[in-house]
């Protein structure tokens, strides 16, 4: 799937812990403000209204090394659009698993980082569209195993080397306003859109239409929004009007 210069993706998220459905506030344990059963049925709802793609994360793979690839391999099997996976990606062999179990495109963040190596391998083999590099960014520092750390880097710095070495797509999220429903920052994204010429999703903070418009004018590829839909602050078949 490629994303196109005069189109906005609006792309629903489908956080996985424990085999849940979850949003936490910020990506931090114990904050769950939704926890629904069978992510492979929200995943097909949202198919249902209309999205042509699903971001999935596996928070537990993000945070405590443990996969939940039954709870993956169950979305895959229930839906029949695209999705983008993420977390607890962190060697090259678990990443051209989920590229052979038909994950369109899977996300790179620790493992990119600190293997830069590996981004250029898979690119060669699979394509660069189906490697995406996640720049999550709190004080304007990259953060990396499941944002419990931060990196001396910011995203601008980065961003362009990833670039070089094969990334197709990169997931910008602004962990300042993660998760908390009070809006955008719209500054670092652009600074970040200005320095690479390779698509970027923004993630982090959504919580309107209003917003969404915003994030339109900037010329964006894609945005995820997660908490705003599960807790009925955006009207998905109405954001989905905006693409």
């Amino acid at each position: 799937m490629f994303f196109s210069d005069n189109k906005m993706f609006v792309i629903p998220a489908v956080d996985i812990k424990d085999g849940n459905c979850v949003q936490l506030v910020q990506g931090k344990p114990g904050t769950e403000m939704v926890k629904i059963a069978n992510p492979e049925k929200i995943a097909k709802k949202w198919e249902d209204y209309g999205t042509e793609l699903i971001h999935v994360v596996d928070l537990d793979g993000a945070i405590n090394n443990e996969s939940n690839l039954i709870a993956i391999k169950k979305v895959l099997n229930e839906v029949s659009i695209p999705i983008q996976l993420g977390g607890g990606i962190r060697n090259i062999h678990y990443a051209k698993k989920l590229l052979d179990l038909g994950v369109e495109r899977i996300i790179l963040g620790t493992m990119g980082i600190n293997q830069p190596k590996s981004i250029e391998i898979l690119s060669e083999e699979y394509g660069a569209d189906r490697i995406m590099i996640s720049l999550d960014s709190k004080d304007n520092k990259v953060l990396i195993k499941g944002w419990t750390e931060n990196i001396d880097k910011t995203p601008n710095e980065i961003a362009k080397e990833f670039e070089d070495l094969g990334a197709g797509t990169i997931l910008f999220t602004n962990v300042d306003v993660e998760g908390l429903l009070n809006g955008i920052s719209l500054e670092p994204l652009i600074e970040l859109k200005n320095s690479v010429n390779i698509p970027i999703v923004y993630s982090g903070g959504i919580s309107s239409i209003y917003d969404l418009k915003k994030l339109k004018k900037t010329n964006v590829e894609g945005v995820i929004i997660g908490s705003a839909l599960y807790r009925n602050k955006i009207d998905f078949k109405e954001a989905l009007k905006l693409q």
